[in-house]
């Protein structure tokens, strides 16, 4: 009987040693995945996000980014998580990407308050590539499309004042580029190719900063090619436009000499 009592014991304290293992782990596992769901703050991963960004820690910010966009059901926090993934990029030197990413964002949310954003930003992106005349004419050109698309699609963007001076700047630096070659064709005796140049230089940009220097150019061109005619109305046209430019007063005498022929 005492043999029966010990074995019964034995046996019973074996199952509850085994129903409390089992318990302790069934907690923990529940517990762990209540606190993952509970655990999920969008707005502490988004600043989590900003921190790696700030960092240089752009990799590991996505990965941060992507998990808001995966979890967020609401839908409400996965479009900044898209933007700042687009500034990752951006601010990690990967101009394209970033530019795909914002692009991206826009697809995914034409209507949302910051589509404007988007769009400016993928201007700022080309914009921020301009360098130099020689190099930055390229960029220039796409930054100018894209500010003036988004006038067109959002004509009360917050950007209106800064964005005509962003336009300015982006003309400048395609008519500069412009003019460039066009003194390099001269220089080479491609007088042709100079007034071709010039002339699409004047008609696109009228009110060129230094559109007097372009019309000195473009009349000299036009007498070295023996087009007399066309060179006494681009004098003329400098001397009236710009009675005040430096080249007025080389125009002048140019002008002259054509009254002995």
């Amino acid at each position: 009987m005492k043999k029966w009592q010990m074995a019964n014991d034995k046996w019973l304290f074996l199952f509850f040693a085994l129903c409390s293992l089992l318990f302790i782990l069934t907690s923990c596992g529940g517990g762990k995945a209540v606190k993952k769901e509970e655990g999920f703050d969008p707005e502490r991963y988004l600043s989590r996000a900003d921190i790696l960004i700030n960092d240089k820690e752009y990799e590991e910010a996505r990965k941060v980014l992507l998990e808001v966009k995966n979890r967020d059901n609401t839908k409400k926090h996965a479009p900044q998580a898209q933007l700042k993934i687009a500034e990752s990029y951006i601010r990690g030197g990967d101009i394209d990407i970033g530019i795909e990413e914002y692009r991206k964002f826009m697809e995914l949310y034409p209507d949302n308050q910051y589509a404007s954003y988007a769009q400016y930003q993928i201007g700022m992106a080309y914009f921020s590539q301009i360098e130099s005349p020689d190099r930055g004419s390229g960029a220039a050109q796409k930054a100018l499309l894209e500010f003036i698309r988004l006038k067109e699609i959002y004509p009360r963007n917050p950007y209106r004042e800064v964005l005509e001076l962003r336009i300015e700047k982006c003309r400048n630096v395609i008519a500069d580029g412009e003019l460039m070659v066009g003194e390099f064709y001269y220089k080479k005796k491609s007088y042709n190719a100079a007034i071709n140049r010039i002339e699409g230089l004047l008609k696109q940009f009228p009110e060129y900063k230094r559109g007097d220097e372009a019309l000195i150019l473009l009349a000299r061109a036009y007498k070295s090619a023996k087009m007399d005619e066309k060179a006494r109305e681009a004098f003329n046209k400098l001397i009236e436009k710009y009675p005040s430019s430096r080249f007025a007063p080389d125009a002048k005498k140019e002008l002259e000499k054509f009254k002995g022929k």
